[in-house]
């Protein structure tokens, strides 16, 4: 094998595949990139038996061959390497890699002993702009459960029907959901499938911050994500997800608006004396105009006070501060509806009346004792 390639080309390329590379496996082509040359360019491949990502840039080949090389070790000879362009030679499973006055001489392995890529063939997929979906994902990954007894919390829900694609993820505590709209959907039936949190961070650094399309592709046990030249394979969860539209209370009876900014700054000052060691929750009162917080904590005390549009009634009511942060940060809107109904029922963040319906946050509440 023998080929040419910018040195930021492939570096980009190496760091993408290497994502999902294992760092210690019992089979070592895993803790590996496959590296293919060929007619289409070169190709560069890395799988856990969980997620694979094979990712296509263009390189100047003069003979066809594939091997495999460590990640780690590929990966920091290139960022030690000069900005220039990369040879790199293959006699056996001995490989040159050379740019200009720099060269290294190591070993790689069989690609025989590389696993292959699951494929996703006959299958129903959709597509969306990279950047809705990147968003879509960042703006509900925290609430993908790590409890692995219930395995599939510990995935996303893609549910696909006219038109639009809704992301829902819960871990027991809160549930996140998002909506955008479809560039297209095959089939006229809707879809439904879970992937796994970590294959979605791998998918969210992969998207760009453009309407360029993503092609996301339902097999029966697997998911694709073809984006650019990149292509994400992953295992699909199987099992019940969480019926959540049941969960969602309706008709609450209190409702207020509040500056998304204004709320997020004053969780943080009410925060500050809660840590890992000394937890604590938030008591949050929300009255006429104003809703206060308070926490205490064997460090201290803090309070603070946020603006709102509507009357709370005097509700006294406990949350779990990082979990309240985070719905509020995850929010895509300046200005958020809060719906609650009794100091024991969840709080929902919503858009404000009016505006498209495309998030829903949901808390649960901290039993408050009277000491608190």
């Amino acid at each position: 094998m023998r080929f040419s390639c910018e040195k930021a080309i492939l570096q980009t390329a190496v760091t993408t595949a290497g994502r999902v590379v294992a760092a210690k496996s019992s089979i070592q082509a895993l803790e590996g990139v496959l590296v293919e040359a060929g007619p289409g360019g070169l190709s560069l491949s890395g799988y856990n038996l969980e997620t694979g990502i094979v990712t296509t840039v263009p390189a100047d080949v003069s003979e066809d061959g594939a091997i495999v090389l460590s990640a780690r070790l590929f990966g920091e000879i290139l960022r030690r390497m000069p900005d220039d362009v990369v040879s790199i030679a293959t006699e056996g499973f001995s490989v040159h890699i050379q740019c200009g006055p720099t060269s290294y001489d190591i070993l790689g392995s069989s690609d025989e002993d590389f696993p292959d890529l699951p494929r996703v063939e006959d299958g129903t997929g959709l597509t969306i702009a990279q950047g809705a979906l990147r968003s879509m994902i960042g703006q509900t990954i925290f609430a993908v459960s790590d409890n692995e007894s219930r395995p599939i919390h510990t995935g996303a829900l893609f549910e696909a029907d006219r038109g639009e694609l809704t992301m829902v993820a819960v871990d027991g505590y809160r549930l996140a959901l998002r909506r955008e709209g479809l560039l297209s959907q095959e089939g006229s039936g809707g879809l439904s499938f879970v992937v796994p949190g970590a294959a979605l961070k791998e998918v969210e650094k992969i998207c760009a911050d453009c309407d360029e399309p993503a092609a996301v592709t339902q097999g029966e046990r697997h998911v694709t994500f073809q984006i650019g030249d990149t292509l994400l394979v992953a295992r699909r969860l199987e099992g019940e997800f969480l019926n959540y539209r049941q969960t969602i209370p309706q008709n609450n009876a209190i409702v207020l608006e509040v500056e998304a900014a204004d709320l997020q700054r004053s969780i943080d000052r009410a925060s500050l004396i809660i840590n890992d060691k000394l937890k604590s929750p938030l008591r949050c009162r929300f009255d006429d105009g104003v809703l206060s917080i308070t926490s205490k904590t064997a460090m201290g005390s803090a309070f603070d006070t946020c603006p709102t549009e509507g009357d709370g009634g005097g509700l006294e009511i406990g949350f779990n501060n990082r979990f309240l942060m985070d719905a509020v940060k995850a929010a895509p809107a300046a200005r958020v509806r809060l719906e609650l109904n009794t100091a024991t029922s969840p709080c929902l963040v919503l858009p404000r009346k009016g505006e498209p319906d495309n998030f829903l946050y949901m808390v649960l509440p901290v039993r408050l004792r009277s000491a608190e």
